[in-house]
């Protein structure tokens, strides 16, 4: 299997030429979030979602009734939501903090309106049950697989940092998560970085072990993205301000309520309910949405340095001017 041990550049180059340098919303943006005086009955809102996530959850949440129309589109990591905002084929995406640091280094005009809290320790390390692995350390020479640009690219750098070890000490593979789990199950990767309900079919199908979990290594904040384009339609941002008020109380929904969302989720997932309910039993924290804050752009920033230390930037990142903070107001949590 082909090897792959730094960021294919071209593809890289090719989507921040698409990206280009659309205007940003200003401050006149503020007066125009969600307002439900609105009529919104002709707004399409492109919004991109996880299996398993947003879309199951508004419905199984009570939130999926909107006064607008929801276009889901089904991308599966971070980068794909930005080169499809970049590319005006998405009004509203999200991942986490790793995609949008290649974003600012290119100067793209993608905009981070808010934030979820989500599990860390279903971002994992993963081996196979048979592979001699019992720490990072081991990973020297072996087959260890990866999501470009993810989180898994960022937390699996870290831990071979942590280990003495770097990208050029393993056979580092870039692959989807559809064809990772695929690799893995066929026994071409010996470990594998990986997120969400794929890691979770790898420990429960295949037998994989936890090497170890994103905690420690990751912030837990992972922005929703939006399209300047979009922030600067008063009724699609009236629609957006409307969406992120509907998921902000779905996620606060989700910690009560997590029997119902796992069979929301596993009906698209067809990952057993017990496996789901399992995974938020070990959940890191609770699941919560809100506004951006000085200390999200801090950890944001904190991420782009270190991937500049790590050598996987080729130049220092400004993430700051990515974030919007006009609907902070519409996200302002009620006082406990």
């Amino acid at each position: 299997m082909k090897t792959d041990f730094l960021f294919d550049r071209r593809r890289l180059l090719q989507a921040a030429a698409a990206w280009g340098t659309a205007a940003t919303a200003g401050a006149a943006g503020l007066a125009q979030a969600a307002s439900p005086s609105r009529d919104l009955s002709g707004v399409t809102l492109r919004v991109g979602t996880y299996k398993g996530l947003w879309r199951p959850l508004l419905t199984a949440s009570g939130q999926a009734d909107t006064p607008y129309k929801i276009d889901w589109r089904e991308l599966n990591n971070g980068v794909l939501h930005i080169e499809a905002i970049n590319g005006d084929a998405l009004d509203l995406g999200s991942g986490s903090e790793i995609p949008p640091v290649f974003a600012a280094r290119q100067k793209s005009s993608v905009k981070l309106v808010a934030v979820t809290h989500e599990d860390l320790n279903n971002q994992a390390t993963l081996a196979r049950k048979d592979a001699p692995i019992r720490s990072i350390a081991d990973f020297k020479g072996k087959r260890v697989g990866y999501v470009r640009a993810t989180t898994s690219h960022y937390y699996l750098a870290r831990q071979l940092a942590e280990a003495g070890l770097s990208f050029s000490d393993i056979q580092a593979v870039s692959l989807t998560p559809s064809d990772g789990l695929s690799a893995f199950a066929r026994g071409d990767l010996d470990a594998w970085a990986i997120y969400g309900y794929n890691g979770q079919l790898a420990r429960t199908q295949y037998g994989a072990r936890v090497i170890k979990t994103g905690v420690g290594y990751l912030s837990g904040n992972f922005p929703i993205y939006a399209n300047p384009r979009a922030l600067d339609d008063a009724l699609r941002r009236a629609a957006l301000g409307d969406l992120l008020q509907r998921l902000q109380r779905s996620f606060a929904w989700i910690n009560g309520n997590f029997l119902a969302y796992a069979r929301a989720q596993s009906a698209e997932t067809r990952v057993p309910v017990g496996d789901i309910v399992e995974l938020f039993n070990r959940r890191s924290g609770e699941y919560s949405l809100g506004p951006v804050s000085d200390a999200v752009v801090r950890s944001h920033q904190d991420v782009a340095d270190t991937f500049l230390k790590i050598g996987v930037l080729d130049g220092p990142a400004d993430v700051k001017p990515l974030w919007d903070r006009s609907f902070e107001n519409v996200l302002r949590l009620p006082a406990a």
